[in-house]
């Protein structure tokens, strides 16, 4: 039997080389016994060989598990790596695939392990400022359970590539400086490791975000093992933190709820009709939607947005909900796709100061994104809950032809899910004629021009029809 020595936080190159050296002196597992440089041995070295090793060709498999395997503390994990590494090449390629086999679930155990250590690095190491040689560096100290300091390493140079910055383990160092990654030999922890200021800052952040009500003492110590609080200032709250938790949950519920901002309260204070009642059925309407709370959608919404239009419009188009624009400014179709509709409108020969425009859901869906308002589509209770507005408001204006623009639109309208693309055109809502076209913004999220351009003239096409079936109803 023959000792193979390679460095304690040996690569997968490293291995491979050491497993080929093997392979080509044709040694079975049971002829090696892999060591890490430090440990002694009886077992001579392997000798020297001009045979070269025959080509191997690993699965993804068993490639993916080098990967994360090697970086486990376990001794044995280079016997194991080369035991599989041999069947593989006597033929028995599937036996990676295999999670019964005693070796592949030791290993896969090993790689599970390893890469729960490198996230745990990523999340717990604490960069700390320091001056070396007259030059500010970022120092952290981390104790990792294994030798994963070469596979946790880019990850902070993908977030800290701006600076210069050392972490020490007990097994090896990492320093980015430059623009350069190297790694060197262990180090001690240092004398200064805690930062009173920093520790402090991360002290305070983390007692502020701390949720007494969520507490769950299994899943912290799942999650945020001891072994790791040495080195992580917060934790140093934990103890008295978990002891008031019950206290200050009990404080909560005693407490009156806050209240959030009221901007659909507000708007419609403003919008209730005065003493002396609205002039007609539709100025009531408005003044009922402004004060809706049918669905939870007032909730976030600045303002409903009610229809805008003569009285006596012989065309009504109907579209989904209000935009980002239009919450705000109270009004339909006035953000990006209701500038292309008016254009569109102004092609077809339709003045949109003669049509009533409308939406079949009267508050604003979205999802916050940073300073942003994302769209976010009605679903079909939402839709059914302003069915009741949309239908009055329909009874109020008696139109010729009510005009759906895109399938939410004609959904609330048909009273069943409507596909665009297989009925568009002329159509029938209950005893109203109708018509169904797709909505602007339809076209605004088309990526190529040509296929933009030619959606925009079937969509002016539709309009005209719209136009010519309007006048037919006159007629």
């Amino acid at each position: 039997m023959y000792a193979v020595r390679l460095p304690g936080d040996a690569d997968e190159a490293a291995f491979r080389a050491a497993a080929r050296r093997c392979l080509a002196l044709r040694l079975a597992p049971a002829d090696v016994a892999f060591a890490e440089e430090s440990a002694p041995s009886l077992f001579p070295p392997l000798p020297d060989t001009d045979a070269t090793a025959p080509a191997v060709s690993a699965p993804r498999a068993y490639q993916a598990l080098l990967a994360d395997a090697i970086g486990h503390s376990a001794a044995d994990r280079f016997d194991l790596l080369y035991d599989l590494l041999w069947r593989i090449v006597s033929g028995a390629r599937d036996v990676v695939a295999n999670p019964a086999d005693p070796v592949v679930a030791r290993l896969s155990d090993y790689a599970r392990a390893v890469r729960r250590d490198i996230h745990k690095m990523h999340a717990f190491l604490r960069f700390r400022p320091r001056e070396v040689d007259g030059r500010p560096v970022h120092v952290a100290w981390y104790e990792p359970q294994h030798r994963v300091l070469k596979q946790a390493a880019p990850f902070f140079v993908d977030r800290f590539a701006a600076m210069d910055w050392l972490i020490a383990t007990p097994a090896g160092t990492a320093a980015w400086s430059e623009g350069r990654l190297a790694f060197g030999p262990p180090a001690a922890r240092p004398a200064d490791a805690d930062d009173p200021v920093l520790d402090a800052l991360w002290t305070t952040y983390y007692r502020t975000t701390f949720d007494p009500a969520r507490l769950r003492l299994a899943a912290m110590r799942r999650e945020m093992p001891r072994n790791f609080w040495a080195n992580m200032p917060e934790t140093r709250e934990i103890p008295a933190m978990v002891a008031t938790a019950g206290r200050r949950v009990a404080a909560m519920k005693a407490r009156a709820p806050d209240v959030p901002p009221g901007f659909a309260d507000k708007i419609a204070a403003r919008a209730s009709p005065g003493p002396d009642g609205p002039a007609t059925p539709l100025e009531a309407l408005r003044g009922e939607v402004a004060a809706c709370r049918r669905c939870p959608l007032h909730g976030p919404a600045t303002q409903a947005v009610c229809g805008e239009g003569p009285r006596d419009a012989a065309i009504v188009f109907v579209d989904e909900q209000p935009g980002d624009q239009e919450d705000l400014s109270g009004r339909p179709f006035v953000g990006p796709a209701g500038q292309l509709f008016d254009r569109a409108l102004a092609e077809a020969g339709i003045d949109r100061g003669g049509v009533y425009l409308t939406n079949a859901v009267k508050h604003f869906k979205y999802e916050p994104r940073g300073r942003r308002r994302i769209h976010g589509k009605p679903d079909p209770g939402e839709v059914r809950a302003c069915r009741w507005w949309l239908d009055r408001e329909l009874a109020a204006l008696s139109p010729r032809l009510v005009v759906a623009l895109g399938g939410t639109a004609a959904g609330a309208l048909a009273g069943r899910a409507v596909s665009v693309l297989r009925e568009r055109g002329p159509a029938r809502f209950g005893a109203r004629a109708g018509f169904v076209t797709v909505h602007p913004s339809f076209l605004l999220r088309l990526p190529e021009a040509a296929r933009q351009a030619d959606e925009y003239r079937a969509f002016v096409a539709d309009l005209q029809a719209v136009k010519a079936a309007a006048r037919a109803a006159a007629a």
